[in-house]
């Protein structure tokens, strides 16, 4: 006897009865019934992924009021996190570690034992009067050796929601593996609301992660970063587990690159926040390029493993894209934009009196008025944004119009290169690429952002190797090794590009023009990664002339191109000695080719000019 679904019939009806029936992993039920014994919500429904179930659930959000329908764009909503829920909350999100035992320093930490009984205490009985939905999720799809399933039970629909529209459905999955798949579980509750129907009790906000039990906790809390377990969160546990099997779960977006011949190339990329990787993976090729195609696998996820060719193959883990909407437009990412024609969930954007959406950089002249995300009357000058700065949508990424035609290949696309870059001023150079794997492994575990812009001088640094610094679940010098071991082990591994679109003139302007124009860039990555590039050897890696690019359709002198690919010795030499502030947080188990990489680049910069220029080379 299951004592298990025995204990929890009397909170399900008879067909949500059968379907949980359906599944015979016991861990399903165990899992389900403890989580509604500790939060004891009135009744328990079990989304099978079925038309009816999903458009039950999207009703259900709305007539809740966690969502609002958009009179003007059928089939939109609109959500509010509250003021005080509008990002991933880093200090509330911690490691649940047995006592005695550190992850990293760099992680957020607290005892198990104590986290469990404090999280346990904020959800007790949290869910009284409410419904408990309980989601079945592939992340990947469902019949690949990448994919790694989920199950998560919220009493939040927006949340159950956000799920539908982000990830594969799983419960047949479920119901067709048997008693012994592992999987993630995710318990969430969004606490008491107010009025507005969004989370009040943000002291008591905690995103806990059980890494010896592959769970995640998450309580008073209603932005999707920190209540979407699969996103984020369950990533922290991938990349546990892809350390453990050898292969990688990163914070790259996967994209495609299709030129005049019949033959594709596949990139992975890892950008910062607020460095262009989404506009990077829906790129327009610009004038110049005819025939030339541009085609998105994912914007956020991936998972990288190597194959039996001795290459490696990739897979978005992920069926949709929670993007950032301010800045976002049809000069900036029309592909992002007409994905965004239907199906969508807009949170803490604006809205028209009219009842449409609007953020800032959506239109080049703002409405005249506008009720902001916070629900107050806003018009131009006011002096406050009508968005949130991280206002988001969340749509299905096959909407998009750049989507890839092999994006839901079990076996994976080939990836020939990395393409590192971050956001800096000054000094770094447009593109380069890595000398060898090592070589590039260093340049991507020493990549930064500025963190503010300055009037003077290059601003503060925000280091965030391969920006994995807020997510890796173990000693980030054991990260560094593993992606040392990874690309040893396959016989071409993919090449590794640092490529920077912020350098400034000394007039504070961009330097270089970005979105469309980066295809210029990629043409010669592609270039390089089939062997028909050319390059000069330069101090900080391999660098394109001028003519090695293509310019066809865009006025871009000689001699800015070279001062936008110029290398000054000291700011070299400062930025390899700020290395070693990174590093000195791993020393005990720092890799022994970083501190010879860093020597050589030191060596390297020693020998060449005050100005390292491209034109000196010719």
């Amino acid at each position: 006897m299951n004592t298990y679904l025995e204990a929890l019939r009397p909170k399900l009806s008879e067909l949500d009865y059968e379907k949980l029936c359906a599944i015979t992993n016991f861990k399903v039920h165990e899992f389900i019934a403890k989580a509604s014994d500790l939060c004891n919500p009135e009744r328990i429904f079990i989304c099978s992924d079925s038309a009816e179930d999903i458009a039950y659930v999207r009703r259900q959000a709305i007539a809740t009021g966690e969502e609002k329908a958009i009179l003007t764009l059928p089939g939109h909503t609109v959500h509010f996190d509250g003021v005080y829920d509008q990002g991933r909350d880093r200090q509330a999100t911690k490691y649940l570690v047995p006592k005695g035992v550190s992850l990293s320093k760099a992680l957020n930490q607290i005892d198990r034992q104590e986290g469990l009984a404090e999280v346990k205490g904020l959800l007790r009985d949290l869910m009284t009067g409410r419904t408990m939905i309980t989601r079945f999720l592939s992340l990947g799809p469902s019949n690949s050796i990448f994919s790694i399933h989920g199950l998560q039970c919220t009493d939040s629909w927006y949340v159950a929601h956000s799920e539908d529209l982000l990830y594969r459905h799983g419960y047949e999955v479920f119901r067709q593996s048997g008693p012994d798949m592992e999987f993630l579980r995710v318990l969430h509750s969004a606490g008491k609301l107010n009025e507005n129907k969004t989370s009040i009790e943000h002291e008591k906000k905690r995103i806990y992660i059980d890494h010896m039990d592959n769970t995640i906790y998450s309580v008073n809390t209603q932005y999707a970063g920190n209540s979407v377990g699969f996103k984020k969160l369950a990533f922290r546990l991938a990349i546990r587990k892809a350390n453990s099997e050898g292969w990688l779960a990163e914070h790259m977006m996967l994209m495609g690159v299709h030129g005049t011949t019949s033959r594709k190339t596949y990139f992975a990329g890892a950008f910062p926040s607020a460095c262009g990787k989404t506009n990077f993976a829906m790129l327009v090729p610009p004038e110049g390029f005819k025939g030339w195609t541009v085609t998105t696998v994912g914007d956020d996820i991936a998972w990288i493993k190597p194959g039996k060719d001795g290459r490696f193959y990739a897979i978005n883990p992920e069926a949709g894209y929670f993007g950032v909407a301010p800045g976002t437009s049809y000069s900036t990412n029309a592909n992002a934009m007409d994905t965004l024609k239907a199906n969508v969930i807009f949170t803490n954007v604006a809205l028209t009196p009219e009842g449409d959406v609007w953020w800032e950089g959506m239109t080049k002249t703002p409405p005249a008025k506008l009720i902001d995300w916070q629900g107050k009357e806003w018009s131009p000058g006011c002096g406050r944004p009508a968005a949130h700065p991280n206002a988001r949508f969340t749509v299905p990424a096959s909407q998009c119009p750049s989507i890839d035609p092999d994006w839901e290949n079990p076996a994976g696309v080939p990836i020939s290169a990395f393409v590192f870059g971050g956001r800096m001023s000054k000094d770094m150079p447009l593109v380069y690429q890595a000398f060898n794997w090592a070589h590039g492994v260093y340049l991507a575990a020493t990549m930064g952002s500025e963190a503010t812009a300055a009037a003077i001088g290059q601003a503060a640094m925000r280091r965030d190797p391969m920006a994995m610094l807020p997510f890796c679940g173990y000693n980030m010098a054991d990260y560094f090794t593993h992606w040392l071991n990874v690309g040893r082990k396959v016989a071409n591994p993919p090449r590794i590009f640092r490529v920077n679109w912020f350098r400034k003139d000394e007039n504070g302007k961009f330097m270089w023009p970005g979105f469309g124009e980066n295809m210029r860039v990629l043409k010669w990555i592609v270039d390089r990664v089939h062997g028909r590039g050319f390059a000069i050897e330069s101090p900080v890696g391999w660098m394109p002339r001028f003519e090695d690019l293509e310019w066809k359709g865009l006025d871009f002198p000689a001699e800015r191109f070279y001062e936008l690919m110029a290398v000054g010795r000291d700011a070299g030499t400062a930025e390899a000695h700020s290395h070693e502030e990174l590093f000195d947080r791993f020393l005990d188990r720092l890799p022994k080719e970083f501190t010879f990489e860093r020597e050589l680049l030191r060596s390297r910069l020693w020998r060449s000019p005050a100005r390292w220029e491209l034109a000196h080379e010719e």
